[in-house]
């Protein structure tokens, strides 16, 4: 039977439905909620200071709608936390929050953390290599969330041009999710596969449903979040704004090779989790590829994390400083 399952759809909208800021403040306001943007960074100094300058500039100084900007940085060896600082954001360096708990490099791991550096009741996370970034990036993940108590959790979408050896082609990007992502939730998770991208590193959510989730510290991280939010909450709790236009690094095939490794980490864990599917031996924690050296194949192994974050709300020191009051 054909999944007919198509709610994320009827909950995709454009940026432009959200461009009335005063609107979104009032919301905020009549809801006492607080409002927190982080950017999770490793050596980003050429773009995180023009990203918080307009954030801060037309989101914090023009509206008042996000309270607090922040890079969570895994200890960048160029002056992404000085540039950062010089802009206006707080600086947190990955490894100094929670520090008995250890630290591992990656996205995930930064965003976890962000959990319990952050003030906000709604985060949001906005990568920090984008070179055309504007305030639809936060106000249009923001708006669905102020606008409707059931949703929680928000993806951005948006045409993601492609560098090729002719020149620039106007979209292309998004291959992990074409290739690897959409025929695994056609498998399995049909109904996730109505959104158009999964992977993006643009989204927002409400501390209450973020703080009940497992996060992969490194590549898994949007894809466990999505089947954990699917099985835990549905769908019902998910919607998708398109901000046009995103342009940023593209990534080279072997890249990308290291990223599907770990996207598959985290979905294979969770189906072994979920769709009570075993998998008897492994997964194998190294990344295998080939390279050509004076006309021989060399293998090379790149060992992926595979290490997943526990929801934060198992751990005393987030509830004591988020829940304590509630005991």
């Amino acid at each position: 039977m054909i999944n007919t399952d198509n709610s994320i759809l009827e909950r995709t909208w454009h940026h432009s439905r959200f461009s009335d800021i005063n609107r979104l403040v009032a919301l905020k306001e009549k809801k006492g909620l607080k409002i927190s943007l982080a950017f999770p960074t490793l050596n980003e100094e050429k773009t995180i200071g023009k990203e918080i300058l307009v954030i801060r500039t037309e989101l914090v100084e023009r509206y008042p709608l996000v309270d607090e900007i922040a890079v969570i940085d895994s200890s960048s060896t160029d002056d992404t936390c000085k540039v950062a600082e010089r802009f206006g954001a707080k600086v947190f360096v990955s490894k100094n929050i929670l520090p008995k708990y250890g630290t591992y490099r990656g996205k995930g791991e930064n965003l976890w953390k962000s959990l319990y550096a952050l003030e906000g009741d709604i985060i949001v996370w906005v990568d920090a290599d984008i070179s055309n970034i504007s305030p639809k990036f936060v106000y249009g993940l923001i708006g669905p969330l102020l606008e409707d108590s059931q949703i929680g959790y928000v993806k951005a979408f948006y045409e993601r041009p492609i560098r090729l050896r002719e020149g620039i082609a106007p979209s292309g990007g998004g291959r992990v999710t074409e290739i690897l992502v959409r025929p695994l939730f056609s498998l399995f998770y049909p109904e996730l596969a109505r959104l158009i991208q999964p992977l993006s590193g643009e989204y927002a959510g409400r501390r209450s449903l973020l703080e009940k989730l497992s996060f992969s510290v490194g590549y898994g991280v949007e894809l466990g979040h999505l089947i954990d939010i699917a099985e835990l909450f549905g769908v019902d709790v998910l919607a998708q704004v398109d901000l046009d236009l995103r342009i940023h690094r593209n990534q080279s095939t072997g890249s990308l090779g290291k990223m599907s490794f770990g996207i598959l980490n985290s979905f294979l864990s969770r189906i072994e989790k979920y769709k009570n599917i075993s998998i008897r031996e492994g997964p194998e924690k190294f990344h295998i590829s080939l390279e050509t050296e004076k006309e021989e194949h060399k293998v090379v192994t790149t060992e992926i994390s595979a290490i997943e974050r526990p929801p934060i709300t198992e751990i005393a020191e987030y509830m004591e400083k988020f829940h304590s009051n509630s005991k």
